[in-house]
């Protein structure tokens, strides 16, 4: 007999399955020894995957690298609890939705903030030109991602509330771009290099972007027992991490270039996204975890999140930048 248990995993290994496609299995066996890593489009883990460095780094110890992209954070970290991948990175409210909901992750470190890669817009021809016109309105986001906290945030800032919006749900980036030009929504929410592409290409009227409201960190995250038994590894991965991230504060054209043919994206938008970030991967302090925590009582507060769970006890205990 299957248990409601047992449907619900069965749920989650094909979600990750889906996500990893072009693979013929989730699990790698351990004579394998390859490093899974889960990925999403510009970030500093592709940015790392762009330069082929980490799999030079590894080979000496006899280790290969193995590379899974993935559309947005929820559908990483599910695949993070379900042993699809050993580590991978989520902005913060995906990440903080993956505490609450028990996903088997640690965090490991984070990047520095980056609030003007997230924001809320609606077309230049739209008659809403502030957050508070957005009462009753019809915007689109995704479930957990962290424009949909940056929303939360804006909306009290002007006296309203997520239940004073119309949120359209949507899966991923290219699903808000379609609602958005459409114009079945009043307004949208994205994140870098899929805002960046549509200020490029469409010009959209910024209602909102995090500045003062969310810090829009990126965390590294990681199966626990993994790192428990390759600590030398994730060590290795963390030093890749910080040369290339090095490089790319001191080159953001020469990033963009590098990305472009990778991504299929104009070098004009990795550009736009590459110069108004600070890369930096930092350990996780007590401030960071303060500001996840906050996430976590936002959704909770809302119902969106039914365990107030605490996030200082999600950080794995040892430093391994």
């Amino acid at each position: 007999m299957v248990t409601t248990s047992n449907k619900r995993r069965l749920v989650l290994q094909g979600m990750a399955a889906a996500a990893l496609a072009g693979t013929t299995s989730l699990s790698v066996a351990a004579e394998d020894r390859a490093l899974r890593i889960g990925y999403q489009k510009f970030n500093t883990l592709n940015i790392l995957k762009g330069t082929g460095n980490l799999e030079k780094a590894l080979q000496p110890l006899g280790w290969k690298v193995k590379w899974f992209e993935f559309a947005a954070g929820p559908q990483l970290t599910e695949a993070l609890n379900v042993d699809a991948i050993d580590f991978g990175h989520a902005a913060d409210t995906p990440s903080a939705f993956a505490n609450a909901a028990g996903v088997n992750a640690v965090y490991l470190a984070a990047e520095q903030p980056y609030p003007k890669g997230i924001a809320i817009f609606t077309s230049q021809d739209s008659p809403i030109r502030s957050i508070k016109e957005l009462k009753g309105k019809k915007i689109a986001l995704g479930r957990g991602w962290n424009v949909q906290y940056l929303l939360v945030r804006a909306l009290e800032e002007v006296g309203l509330t997520y239940n004073d919006i119309i949120p359209a749900y949507v899966t991923n980036a290219a699903d808000v771009r379609a609602a958005f030009q459409s114009g079945n929504v009043d307004a949208a929410a994205l994140w870098d290099p899929f805002l960046a592409g549509q200020q490029i290409t469409n010009n959209p009227r910024i209602l909102r972007d995090g500045s003062g409201l969310s810090n829009n960190r990126t965390f590294h995250l990681a199966n626990p027992k993994f790192v428990d038994q390759n600590k030398n590894i994730i060590r290795t991965l963390f030093a890749e991490l910080k040369k290339t991230n090095t490089w790319t504060q001191a080159h953001p054209q020469e990033t963009a270039e590098l990305l472009a043919p990778q991504l299929g994206v104009d070098v004009k938008v990795l550009r736009l996204a590459t110069e108004r970030r600070n890369y930096t991967t930092v350990p996780i302090d007590a401030g960071i975890i303060q500001e996840q925590q906050q996430i976590v009582e936002a959704f909770y507060k809302l119902n969106l999140i039914k365990n107030p769970v605490q996030v200082k006890d999600k950080v794995y205990g040892e430093v391994l930048l």
